[in-house]
């Protein structure tokens, strides 16, 4: 037996991707292949193989207690409308050029509609303290039963309405708000639009200021939430750019950069070169921006400075006690 485990009706918006998925069972393992028949009227069942299409055709199969195979296509387009077929057959002779097989091949069907993608029009207005996100659907020839704005994960707004038109508000700065915004169209399939609040590097140190004993190591971090992610991080100390001693091979500085975040590290601090304010440099496409770090090196022996405290405490205070001692005790009266 083999059947299809995916819907057997599926639609699909062009550039997107597709996958099916087929079992199959019996003794021996059946061997699975996937064959295509198009919507033309003299299109025949042709078979498919993996990196058909231009590359864009990838199967998957696996042959273990029984058969299971997977077709996956990425970008799709028009002519990949039509009839996807999933045959299995354990007959020795199923592939035999001249000889019939004894066994039919078993066969299961999946139809798959790629609808042309409807053009969406984006843009960002800022005015007053606000920024309005609007999309513009400008292609309608599919029933909208409403729209859904969206940040990551978190759904900012949901509605009813039918236009191909919807918008939505957010009250603040464009700094404060940057990043990819969604607006979804409740359709069949659902069409999505992204929405880019663009800024240059906002960028925030995690403490600014740090401490550090004499001769452990030091680490700095500076972060930035902003979109688009930082593409260079630069360190400077007084003035100076630190990245050019690591570069060289040389120096006690090592920084780790990835994406919206960067870490100097200073190996064997000295509280006579490396005390003072270190700036972390970020640069994307929109600009650049900055952040001061401020390091204090401390001695070794400034923990010791509390409990050498206490202990001059106690001996004042014994001390005190000693002589107090002494003067209230009456002067002997010699025999």
């Amino acid at each position: 037996a083999g059947f299809i485990k995916s819907p057997l009706s599926q639609k699909r918006l062009t550039q997107d991707s597709v996958e099916l998925y087929c079992e199959a069972i019996g003794n021996p393992i059946p061997e699975i292949q996937w064959w295509f028949e198009g919507n033309e009227p003299n299109e025949t069942y042709a078979q498919l193989w993996d990196g058909a299409r231009q590359d864009r055709v990838k199967i998957n199969a696996t042959y273990n207690l029984h058969s299971t195979s997977t077709i996956y296509i990425a970008n799709l387009t028009s002519d990949d409308s039509g009839m996807y077929e999933c045959r299995a057959s354990n007959d020795p002779d199923r592939n035999h050029l001249s000889k019939s097989p004894k066994v039919k091949w078993i066969r299961s069907q999946a139809n798959v509609f790629v609808i042309e993608r409807p053009d969406i029009t984006t843009r960002v207005i800022s005015e007053s303290g606000k920024l309005i996100l609007s999309c513009n659907m400008t292609t309608t020839y599919l029933a909208i039963s409403g729209h859904e704005w969206m940040h990551g994960d978190k759904i900012l707004h949901t509605d009813t309405d039918s236009s191909p038109l919807t918008s939505y508000v957010i009250e603040g700065k464009k700094e404060e708000h940057s990043g990819i915004y969604e607006c979804v169209y409740k359709t069949s399939p659902v069409i999505k639009g992204q929405v880019n609040i663009s800024v240059g590097p906002q960028v925030l140190a995690y403490k600014k200021s740090e401490h550090g004993n004499e001769g452990d190591t030091g680490v700095l971090i500076c972060k930035s939430p902003s979109f688009p992610a930082v593409d260079s991080w630069v360190w400077y100390k007084n003035g100076q750019e630190v990245n050019a001693r690591i570069f060289n091979g040389s120096g006690r500085y090592i920084t780790k950069s990835s994406g919206n975040k960067t870490e100097l590290r200073i190996l064997k601090l000295s509280i006579e070169e490396d005390t003072g304010d270190y700036h972390c440099n970020a640069t994307n496409s929109y600009g650049s921006g900055s952040a001061i770090v401020n390091l204090r090196v401390r001695s070794r022996l400034a923990a010791l400075w509390p409990f050498l405290g206490i202990v001059a405490e106690v001996l004042v205070l014994v001390t005190i006690i000693f002589i107090y001692e002494k003067r209230r005790k009456p002067d002997e009266v010699p025999d």
